[in-house]
């Protein structure tokens, strides 16, 4: 029955800004393939195509514009997990010859808004780490 309670449980903030930036990425005629994917190094929030692209995304959500953009907490410890998730997930559906490309999508929704801002960073930082693209 815990399934149960998950689903009966408030989003939390987090989950709505990932809701959210992939609606956002949809009315932009993006393809939403994956949301919240699981790898062994790591969770995607979107895995995405745009055109013959594949996009992996990293949400990030916040409650209020002050302080740091929430892009810069995407740091280079979470860069290398990206790309090593992002490596799993295209060697293990068969896409390594595809062009892939990591996007950061902004949320910042303050408790009285009906509706989020949404900056979406497109190309936002190159894979990182020992030549997880390679074959």
């Amino acid at each position: 029955m815990r399934w149960l309670a998950e689903r009966l449980r408030p989003a939390t903030l987090g989950e709505r800004g990932e809701r959210r930036a992939a609606r956002h990425l949809r009315r932009q005629r993006y393809k939403v393939v994956a949301t919240r994917r699981r790898l062994r190094y790591g969770e995607i929030d979107i895995v995405a195509v745009d055109g013959r692209t594949i996009v992996f995304v990293e949400v990030k959500t916040r409650r209020s514009e002050t302080g740091p953009r929430p892009a810069l907490a995407v740091d280079d410890h979470r860069r290398r997990r990206m790309t090593r998730a992002a490596a799993a997930f295209l060697k293990s559906h068969g896409l390594l010859e595809y062009p892939a490309r990591f996007d950061i999508v902004e949320v910042i929704w303050p408790d009285e808004a009906r509706r989020p801002t949404i900056v979406h960073h497109q190309n936002a930082f190159p894979a990182e780490g020992r030549g997880q693209f390679y074959r």
